[in-house]
């Protein structure tokens, strides 16, 4: 391709998309450039603390627990409170609890603290999720959804690489750091993005409220929410079951680190043009092979013995993961009323979080009863049962969410300046 064409293409995907979506698209960006606290987060608690490693597991979990809690008080303070003053709220009490984080020695008082972290980093998930629902057409959904993944793994790339070398010079500095940059965020919300939430009264296709009660009984879209529990749960091994199965072959930390490195340089790299491919496209037939590969590409990790192989079955599942991520948050905002687009993606917020903590867990008892194969073995059929829900849930699809022709009011964000 010649270096016309890539920036003819380049300019098509970034095109035609509204000033408000740079704006939370930069806030992303920022917010994942500064997110240092969780890469060294362990080492700081284990050597810089002298606490145990069951304790520095503790600590995670109760952050993921906060996290599973605030997916849906943030679902709910989008739709009721707007998705602006959920945002402010969400990132200014995440950089505050950051920085209290980096203070604070007694053990309980940490383990506190990281639970407050997880509750109001994750609160902000939905409203940003919700928000750019509001502000983008439907038919540029899944291409606005995919620059803002793309948004979190480039600046989630920079700061794992940062960290490092931030932790050597002052764990503190890491804190305060993260502190600052989520504040800039918060900043950012305040002055340059209004309040896209629906004038429309709160109610639903007949009439009645939307509650956290409405969305549990949309039996089609809690199936979806299953499936994508059961795709999270497969990527989540990449994260916790591939480094501990790589350990137990006799590979090093490093080893993991050169395997692992090669997803988020493949999403730098190729998530722009997998959007191009993939947003004309039926968005069920793309859940249905994305599941597929993600499972049968951590499948053929059984199959590995160097760390070429290892990269190599990444590179598998990573294409799973271009093509699901923006094509499954865009299928919830189909199945979402516009006005109960806040808690619908709380709950789906929700999924993830709960993967999150249920992984770890079966991971290290499969590993540990019958063997890493059989967890590869498992996330392949973990993902068949994903891909043949979404075949049989996604037939038939509404055009757009219900009520999304329903007029949205766009205020000015209210600052001294107005």
């Amino acid at each position: 391709m010649s270096l016309a064409a890539v920036r003819r293409a380049a300019r098509e995907t970034v095109s035609g998309l509204p000033r408000e979506f740079w704006w939370l698209w930069t806030s992303t960006l920022v917010n994942r450039l500064g997110a240092f606290v969780a890469t060294f987060m362990a080492l700081y608690l284990t050597l810089e603390r002298g606490q145990s490693a069951s304790y520095a597991g503790l600590v995670a979990s109760l952050h993921g627990l906060g996290g599973v809690v605030s997916s849906l008080g943030g679902g709910v303070m989008a739709d009721r409170l707007g998705r602006r003053p959920t945002l402010l709220i969400a990132q200014s009490a995440t950089a505050v609890s950051v920085a209290v984080l980096g203070f604070v020695q007694h053990p309980a008082a940490i383990a506190a603290v990281a639970f407050a972290v997880g509750a109001a980093s994750n609160a902000s998930r939905p409203a940003v999720q919700a928000m750019m629902a509001d502000i983008v057409r439907p038919e540029d959904r899944v291409r606005a959804f995919s620059l803002n993944y793309w948004a979190i793994n480039l600046g989630f790339a920079v700061s794992s690489m940062a960290a490092g070398f931030i932790a050597e010079v002052s764990y503190r500095a890491g804190f305060l750091l993260e502190a600052g940059m989520t504040a800039v965020c918060a900043v950012v919300v305040f002055l340059k993005l209004p309040e896209s939430r629906p004038v429309k009264a709160d109610t639903g296709k007949h009439g009645e409220e939307i509650g956290l009660g409405t969305v549990l009984r949309d039996r089609r879209f809690m199936a979806v929410v299953g499936l994508c529990f059961l795709v999270a749960l497969v990527f989540q091994q990449g994260a916790v079951g591939l480094p501990v199965a790589m350990g137990a072959a006799g590979f090093s930390p490093a080893d993991y680190g050169l395997a692992i490195a090669v997803n988020g340089v493949l999403i730098v790299a190729l998530q722009i043009p997998v959007t191009r491919f993939i947003e004309r496209r039926d968005a069920g037939r793309i859940l249905v092979v994305s599941s597929l590969i993600a499972g049968y590409g951590f499948g053929l990790t059984a199959f590995a013995g160097s760390v070429g192989v290892f990269a190599l079955t990444v590179c598998v599942w990573t294409i799973g993961e271009m093509l699901n991520a923006p094509t499954q948050t865009g299928l919830v905002v189909r199945l979402s009323p516009a006005h109960g687009r806040g808690r619908y993606q709380g709950v789906y917020t929700l999924s993830w979080s709960v993967a999150a903590l249920v992984a770890p867990l079966m991971s290290g008892l499969v590993i540990d009863h019958l063997g890493a194969a059989w967890l590869w073995a498992l996330c392949a059929a973990v993902g068949t049962v994903a891909a043949a829900g979404y075949g049989v849930l996604t037939r038939r699809l509404p055009a757009d969410a219900p009520g999304a022709t329903v007029p949205v009011t766009v205020s000015k964000p209210e600052t001294s300046a107005a």
